[in-house]
């Protein structure tokens, strides 16, 4: 899957940028730099000047990749969605099993996110700690109507398709498909946060991952009505 991910490039909404920084050193280091930065002081704090401080250069050097912050974030979350549909594809592409394919979705979309050197100037790891504390901030806007009609949380909705598709695979009478797919990918990102700041409020930890907790959750109710 490796080589295979190595040969494609991710695309994005171009609404969402005004130049592509996977078009230039300095839009890669824009990105590179966002996702550590605001990792170590979260989204509110971050603005472009502190980036700009971070890689050297101005300000205005940001602005022509981005025209806000709030944009960059929608770029960033796009990129995971996208890289996470990408191994989803690639790993169940060849399964027959409905049940085997449908468990290895839920891991690949659940599982705590381990280095992946495909995207050099991606540290995916580092970026999955930014979805988990700030994705919801991307669309927990006054806009975000108007900016879903312009498709951009097009790659998180197809996810979503995806795994649905997969359930229907299971049960084809399973009533609620849509609701079970949009639930695992939304409770993961919460499990994950839950495991990390309130470790008493879930019951995953370093034994049990989210991953353990989805598959039990989708399968039994996936059993129970059929």
């Amino acid at each position: 899957m490796k080589s295979l991910l190595s040969n494609l490039k991710i695309d994005i909404n171009d609404k969402i940028y005004l130049k592509d920084p996977q078009s230039s050193d300095l839009g890669k280091r824009i990105i590179a730099n966002s996702i550590k930065l605001i990792d170590d002081i979260g989204f509110d704090s971050f603005t472009f000047k502190k980036l700009g401080n971070a890689i050297g250069s101005n300000e205005s050097s940001i602005y022509r990749y981005f025209d806000s912050k709030h944009k960059l974030l929608l770029y960033l979350t796009s990129w995971y969605w996208a890289w996470l549909e990408y191994q989803l594809v690639f790993s169940t592409a060849n399964m027959s099993n409905p049940n085997e394919k449908l468990e290895k979705a839920i891991n690949i979309l659940t599982r705590t996110i381990e280095a992946d050197s495909t995207f050099e100037h991606i540290d995916e790891v580092v970026l999955s700690r930014v979805v988990i504390n700030e994705y919801s901030k991307s669309y927990l806007t006054k806009e975000v109507d108007e900016e879903n009609k312009d498709g951009y949380f097009s790659i998180y909705k197809r996810l979503v398709t995806r795994l649905r598709d997969m359930i229907i695979g299971v049960n084809k009478d399973y009533k609620f498909p849509h609701s079970l797919a949009s639930t695992v990918l939304e409770g993961a990102l919460h499990q994950h946060f839950l495991k990390d700041h309130f470790k008493s409020l879930t019951d995953c930890d370093h034994k049990i991952q989210p991953s353990d907790y989805f598959t039990h959750l989708v399968f039994n109710a996936l059993t129970t009505n059929k």
